[in-house]
């Protein structure tokens, strides 16, 4: 590594929705940087598309499968890494969701779905490992926002809601586990991930921001090695926006 402050070597890293997106983003830039990575989604098949990429980096990789929003899989995912790696140095909560629906029509389920993704199951993953990190005297937790929380837009009010939790949370936690563990979030923008296929060509070549375009994948990542790393020793509690200037 060039810069020391930015390298991860001998660090363990979970990412939850990890094998795509910004999640993929985010591990396979800790995986370039050192890190070994535990890869977690619903669908263990791409998880392991992920480990094996990330193996190929030379690094150890774990792929499990596990629902984020369901406590009972969050504590079976915690167990599973913790007897394959012993510890877990980084923790980077990005599983999310959030369908569009008139908020009249959504039903109970789906309000439940978003909450539990969004909200209750990356304070479960949170709460426990913050925890196991603060008893080992380090780590570092990101929890990945959106900039639906501070301007909160029709049609998206559960999960507007639920990442407003997560923000919430993201300052408690960091007030909690301190000074062993630093807790930071980003509260990311329109990104051209996998979810964008379904977007206008319009939308996916403009946005309402100062910069006129929806971000690559690849560009929330240097603000996560940031959080992430000991070139932030001094950032704990922080929510900060990589929206393109929303």
């Amino acid at each position: 590594m060039n810069d020391p402050l930015l390298n991860f070597e001998g660090k363990v890293a979970l990412v939850t929705g990890g094998s795509r997106g910004l999640g993929y983003q985010m591990a396979k830039a800790l995986a370039e940087r050192g890190a070994d990575i535990i890869v977690a989604s619903r669908k263990v098949e791409a998880c392991e598309k992920v480990a094996e990429e990330v193996r190929g980096l030379g690094r150890r990789a774990l792929a499990i499968g596990a629902h984020c929003g369901k406590w009972d899989e969050i504590d079976r995912l915690i167990e599973t890494a913790y007897a394959e790696f012993g510890r877990v140095d980084i923790l980077v909560n990005n599983a999310g969701m959030g369908p569009r629906m008139a908020s009249h029509e959504v039903p109970e389920s789906l309000y439940d779905s978003v909450l539990n993704l969004n909200l209750k199951g990356p304070y479960r993953l949170a709460s426990v490992i913050g925890q196991r990190m603060k008893a080992q005297g380090s780590g570092s937790i990101l929890n990945i926002s959106s900039v639906a929380a501070l301007q909160p837009l029709a049609q998206v009010v559960p999960y507007s809601a639920a990442k407003a939790g997560l923000n919430a949370m993201t300052i408690g936690m960091a007030k909690e586990y301190a000074p062993e563990v630093r807790v930071n979030c980003i509260c990311a923008g329109p990104f051209l991930t996998d979810i964008a296929e379904a977007w206008t060509e319009e939308a996916r070549q403009t946005a309402d921001n100062a910069l006129r375009r929806p971000g690559r994948p690849k560009e929330i990542v240097s603000a996560a090695l940031y959080l992430l790393s000991d070139a932030a020793s001094f950032s704990t509690g922080s929510v900060i926006t990589v929206d393109g200037g929303s």
